[in-house]
């Protein structure tokens, strides 16, 4: 173990908020009180603007009761943001750290805010400023790379797949009509593929599972959606927000500019216009959008857990020295699903995206080999009973007779 300097930490939590953040935060409170070197601890209020402004809360004197709240509050307890930062905003937060003698920090994010850590190791080292920089893995879109998958992408993707699972059974109960259901995910389509596991029957919903990893021509689209609603007389369709085009475009509907880029506001919407417009059918969109990460109804249980024990870890890989690293998962190879905690270096995850890759999409669906990646981070989706078709004899001829 290297020698590591007694002083303050700090946490921040950066960018979408996950149902099972607050866990990695209790993780990261929890183990920081078992440890000496740790001499105060401090949550930065709105992730990085906490520390450029000194905003911040004493972890360390919560009550009881308010910790144990977290067990069950989903979304940022501390606060959290997407600010784009500056050249002068890392020396303003190494600035801060200096003045509160802040030696070790933790930032709870996705791949960029894994970059932002990388650059607040990299500048602290290049001053001699001793600070051991740890990220704590967190995002409902699973892009992370080195990390077998991120907390919150499991509770997510469940939510999806119990919603595309519900609104298949109205589709079922009133046929005639098109439903699209837009999935979170941005550029990966890791929860968009999740919501195949709501299907028990052949032909359950989701029919039609498009991957934002694979251009979507919208001739492509309308001929999917003919086909099944031929076959059927229903359709229900999940795509992933990010979707776009054969000519990098999402269809028409209006965007919004933000810090990770461009993204389609209305998606689900456009298409349903578009498929209403150009087949002549009836259709909908369905945008269950942020509830699908701030419901608490849906946490799973080892989520949660695997959420906390990253935020644990972090602290333990701190205190040993092993700063400029990020937490990842390992998933075990056992018959039973079971996952344990490494390191990789910040510098090799941080500003990168990991896709679907090809072996586990088709041309609208999944492979098995995403359903044997996927299920068990997902668990069991409880499936609803139907009638079997069992017939009854006819006793009259069905053709009406007119009545004057």
């Amino acid at each position: 173990m290297a020698e590591v300097r007694t002083g303050a930490a700090i946490v921040a939590q950066s960018g979408g908020p996950t149902p099972v953040i607050n866990a990695s935060l209790l993780g990261v409170i929890e183990e920081a009180s078992k440890h000496s070197q740790i001499s105060a601890l401090y949550g930065a209020r709105f992730g990085i603007n906490g520390i450029i402004h000194e905003d911040f809360v004493d972890l360390l004197a919560q009550s009881k009761s308010t910790l144990d709240g977290l067990n069950y509050t989903p979304s940022s307890a501390l606060g959290t943001s997407r600010h784009e930062v500056q050249r002068a905003d890392l020396q303003r937060v190494l600035d801060v750290f200096r003045a509160h003698d802040v030696r070790y920090f933790f930032y709870n994010g996705g791949n960029g805010s894994m970059g932002t850590a990388d650059e607040i190791a990299r500048m602290a080292a290049d001053s001699s400023y001793e600070l051991n920089v740890i990220g704590i893995p967190k995002t409902i879109d699973n892009d992370l790379m080195l990390t077998d998958h991120t907390p919150g992408y499991p509770s997510t993707a469940h939510f999806f797949a119990c919603a595309v699972r519900d609104i298949g059974a109205d589709n079922l109960a009133l046929p005639g009509q098109v439903e699209i259901i837009e999935v979170l995910g941005r550029n990966a389509g890791w929860i968009v593929g999740a919501t195949a596991l709501a299907r028990e029957q052949e032909n359950d919903a989701p029919h039609l599972i498009y991957f934002p990893e694979e251009p979507l021509p919208l001739d492509r689209l309308l001929a999917d959606v003919d086909r099944v609603f031929r076959k059927l007389n229903r359709c229900v369709v999940a795509v992933c927000e990010g979707q776009l085009d054969e000519h990098g475009e999402p269809y028409g509907a209006d965007v919004r500019r933000g810090s990770r880029g461009s993204l389609a506001m209305n998606l689900g919407h456009r298409l349903a216009i578009l498929v209403s417009e150009r087949l002549n059918i009836r259709a909908r969109s369905e945008k269950p959008g942020l509830l699908g990460r701030s419901s608490a109804a849906f946490i799973l249980k080892h989520d949660w857990h695997e959420a906390q024990e990253c935020g644990r870890a972090a602290v333990r890989a701190a205190v040993a020295g092993n700063g400029g690293n990020m937490i990842s998962l390992l998933r075990e190879k056992t018959s039973e699903y079971r996952v344990q905690t490494g390191e990789v270096p910040l510098r090799d995850v941080a500003l990168l995206e990991k896709v679907v890759p090809a072996a586990l999409r088709s041309d609208h669906d999944v492979t098995p080999e995403f359903l044997a990646y996927a299920g068990p981070l997902i668990g069991s989706v409880r499936h609803y009973p139907q009638f079997e078709p069992v017939s009854v004899p006819k006793r009259i001829s069905p053709k009406l007779e007119s009545h004057q």
